[in-house]
């Protein structure tokens, strides 16, 4: 037990991205870790050895994410745009235009439904495989390669400046 709560810790980095990556926003990506966190130890009985530890851990804060978006679904809320990180780096033309690419896709991340978002970010960011992203989440693989071909396309479209998309993008 002890060894599986030294594992947990050892996690928090790659969760953190994960949940900053659903919310889009560094401030909501914490409390969702922390409430991921708090319900992993209550119920840490629960996972079963020889299984990932790691798969289980982003179920548990995916389960979270979506309820809260559940129950805030009728303020609608918008993450935060101010709350995503800046690329370290100088002011040379390569940098400004690396941190503006990152801040236009971050901004079209938030945009894109939720199933998406988290398929993105466990293949794109966390380097989940295709098998192991769709056992996290409960999908098939088939499931898994559309949506993050659609994620990506619409990113794409978004961050290169498609009108339609992104006038779409902006109405929900």
């Amino acid at each position: 037990m002890s060894d599986t709560r030294t594992q947990l810790i050892a996690m928090l980095p790659r969760l953190r991205r994960f949940c900053r990556g659903l919310t889009g926003s560094a401030e909501e990506g914490d409390e969702l870790v922390q409430m991921a966190c708090e319900r992993a130890l209550s119920r840490l009985h629960q996972w079963q050895e020889g299984t990932r530890l790691d798969s289980w851990l982003y179920r548990i804060a995916q389960s979270v994410w979506i309820n809260k978006m559940r129950q805030e679904k009728t303020r609608n809320t918008v993450p935060d745009l101010e709350a995503v990180s800046a690329v370290a780096g100088g002011d040379s033309r390569q940098d400004v235009e690396t941190r503006d690419l990152h801040q236009k896709t971050m901004a079209a991340m938030r945009h894109l439904p939720p199933d998406q978002r988290e398929v993105l970010v466990l293949v794109c960011v966390e380097g989940f495989s295709y098998r192991e992203a769709a056992e996290t989440l409960g999908l098939k693989i088939g499931t898994v390669m559309s949506r993050l071909s659609r994620a990506r396309l619409r990113l794409w479209q978004m961050v290169h400046g498609d009108p339609a998309v992104a006038a779409a993008a902006q109405k929900g």
